[in-house]
């Protein structure tokens, strides 16, 4: 059961990063400017996963 749920999550988190994020929409020429992008995308997702699990955000929904 616990590796569904992780199967799940990680699904998520990638169609997250692919439609909110802009993952998918690199259209670059370089390897660094790819490595860029992608960090980027994972940042917003990190953040987005903080503010998430945030109690701030708890309490105000």
């Amino acid at each position: 059961m616990r590796s569904a749920k992780i199967r799940w999550r990680v699904e998520h988190d990638y169609r997250e990063l692919k439609t909110a994020l802009g993952l998918g929409d690199f259209e670059g020429r370089t390897y660094q400017g790819f490595l860029r992008h992608v960090t980027l995308a994972s940042v917003a997702q990190a953040f987005c996963t903080l503010e998430r699990l945030s109690p701030r955000a708890a309490a105000t929904a």
